[in-house]
């Protein structure tokens, strides 16, 4: 995927990421504290066009994954957007990926700038049009320098890359016209029709993928009803628990009670209403619009994982159910085991938040209580 980055010297004046400039730190023998500043700026015509700088304020290579950085905008949630007394709904993908290759690095050379160019509107619903208050805001799992040592942010924990807000004024018929032209390429198409086989909707799926993809749904109807019947039984937080939301408030478990029973409630639908979609040719696991419940387009890494386990296809169909607005509407803040289990610790509000954290304590591998 071609990610629109350019190198040059930029003389508008940015807002700048509070507290970003400094020189990079060697946290401890494998980590160096993050070097990455970024900077917006509000382009004034209308369309929802949005400006960025970031900057290696180090001597060393820093490699991130694209889809962290704003080139990534149109394949995640990367963006905190307020107008009109409300957030702005997010109308992208979501997307659940493997762990990041070389090809998904983006590159940053000692004290490089790269200069992005972002359209909200393509991704945020701005059709209202009016005055929005903007900021981004990334978590950096998976980054590090060219000699392997791991991007953290401070005591340790994950590293955050975060702007200041900015203002933007957005016409709202320039931003109907951009809505949707920044998703995913390599995608399926949206659905109609399609086969119904033990009340669920396959969608271009061959006769061994329905068969595939048909004991991910047997099994994640299994993980959600565990997860559900989990905070049932219990009024105070295990071991289980605290690995993959952290620390204990009744509010937060009650929030994650909640989830679980809607999770639960969309995969348990036999009337055809859960939706596989097999027409994505991309790496990924699966994605879904989470404005659009309750269809998942599941990719290639979805069918070399196993049924059940870590990262298995009925937990990656956990992980896609809690990202619809209707049940969880949750975030990819971060991927894999280790991200989430960091997560929990320094955020256990993000970690509510974090698809993969929903999925990783569905999928309980290994057991906990």
């Amino acid at each position: 995927m071609t990610s629109p980055i350019r190198t040059i010297a930029f003389a508008t004046a940015f807002v700048a990421a509070a507290g970003a400039s400094f020189a990079a730190r060697q946290v401890g023998d494998q980590t160096l504290r993050n070097p990455l500043s970024v900077g917006m700026q509000a382009e004034a015509n209308g369309s929802g066009d949005v400006d960025f700088r970031i900057t290696n304020n180090s001597a060393q290579v820093i490699k991130v994954p694209y889809w962290q950085l704003p080139s990534g905008s149109s394949e995640g949630k990367l963006f905190q957007v307020f107008g009109n007394g409300k957030a702005a709904t997010y109308i992208g993908p979501q997307v659940k990926r493997p762990a990041p290759t070389e090809a998904d690095m983006a590159s940053f050379q000692p004290y490089e700038t790269k200069v992005f160019k972002v359209n909200l509107a393509q991704s945020y619903d701005l059709s209202a049009g009016g005055v929005y208050d903007v900021s981004f805001d990334s978590v950096l799992n998976g980054a590090r320098t060219a000699g392997g040592k791991k991007i953290s942010g401070a005591n340790g924990h994950l590293a955050g890359l975060r702007s200041a807000p900015v203002t933007l004024f957005v016409d709202g018929a320039s931003a109907l016209k951009a809505q949707g032209k920044g998703n995913v390429s390599g995608q399926g198409k949206p659905g109609s029709g399609g086969t119904v086989v033990n009340g669920v909707t396959y969608v271009g799926c061959s006769t061994t993928q329905i068969t595939d993809a048909g004991a991910g749904v047997a099994q994640a109807r299994v993980y959600s009803q565990g997860a559900r019947d989990y905070f049932a039984s219990h009024n105070a937080p295990t071991t289980r628990y605290t690995t993959w939301f952290g620390a204990y408030t009744s509010t937060r478990f009650t929030t994650a009670t909640n989830h679980y029973i809607a999770i639960d409630n969309a995969l348990d639908q036999s009337g055809g209403q859960v939706k596989i979609n097999c027409g994505c040719n991309q790496n990924y696991y699966a994605y879904v619009y989470p404005t659009k419940p309750f269809e998942i387009f599941v990719c290639k890494a979805f069918w070399t994982a196993p049924t059940q386990g870590t990262d298995s296809k009925g937990g990656t169909l956990i992980h896609e159910t809690s990202h619809f607005n209707v049940t969880a509407g949750t975030n990819d803040v971060v991927y894999g085991q280790s991200g989430a289990r960091s997560l929990a610790i320094s955020n256990p509000d993000s970690a509510l938040n974090n698809a993969d954290s929903h999925e990783y304590f569905a999928e309980n591998n290994p057991t906990q209580q």
